[in-house]
C-alpha cells in the first residue's frame, strides 16, 4: 500500500465513521459554518476549562472530506490550549492552501502530521472549503461563542 492509498483510506474511515459525531450536551462555546457552493454544513460544540478545549464534537451534513477533516480536527484539538488549537488552524490552513505552512512547535508536530491525508485537497481548489470548513467554524466558535456565527471558508 503505498502513502496516497493510506491517506484515502484515512479520509473514508473518519468519513464514514466520524469521531466525536455529537451534540455536546453542555457547551461554552459552538458556531455553525455553511459551505454554500457544495452545501456542507457543520455544527462545532466546545467546552472549554480555562483556556483548554476539555469537549470538542460536531455534527453536521458534508462530503467525505469535511466529515473526515472535522472528525481529525476534534480528535486533534481535544484537550489543547487555545493557543495551541489555533496554530493547528494556521498550520493546517497553510498545507491546504499555500506552499508553506506554519511551523509549529515540537510538540504539536505529530499532531499537524495527522493532518497530512487532507494535504491532498490543494490540488483541487474546490476542495479546499470543504476541508477547511470545520477548521474555520471552530475558530468562529473560539471567538464568537454562544449564539451561531456565520462561517465564511475564504
Amino acid at each position: 500500500m503505498d502513502l496516497r492509498d493510506l491517506y484515502q483510506d484515512i479520509i473514508l474511515d473518519h468519513g464514514r465513521s466520524p469521531r466525536n459525531f455529537r451534540v455536546l450536551a453542555a457547551p461554552s462555546h459552538f458556531a455553525h459554518g455553511h459551505n454554500p457552493l457544495c452545501g456542507d454544513k457543520v455544527t462545532i460544540f466546545l467546552r472549554l476549562e480555562g483556556e483548554r478545549i476539555a469537549e470538542v464534537s460536531f455534527e453536521g451534513k458534508g462530503c467525505a472530506i469535511s466529515t473526515a477533516s472535522a472528525s481529525l480536527m476534534t480528535e486533534i484539538v481535544l484537550n489543547k490550549t487555545l493557543a495551541e488549537a489555533e496554530a493547528l488552524f494556521g498550520h493546517f490552513h497553510g498545507t491546504v492552501t499555500s506552499d508553506t505552512a506554519s511551523e509549529l512547535p515540537d510538540a504539536l508536530v505529530e499532531d499537524g502530521e495527522r493532518l497530512q491525508p487532507l494535504a491532498g485537497v490543494k490540488a483541487y481548489p474546490a476542495r479546499v472549503k470543504c476541508a477547511t470548513l470545520a477548521w474555520h467554524t471552530l475558530e468562529a466558535a473560539l471567538n464568537g461563542g454562544g449564539p451561531p456565527v456565520p462561517v465564511k471558508t475564504e
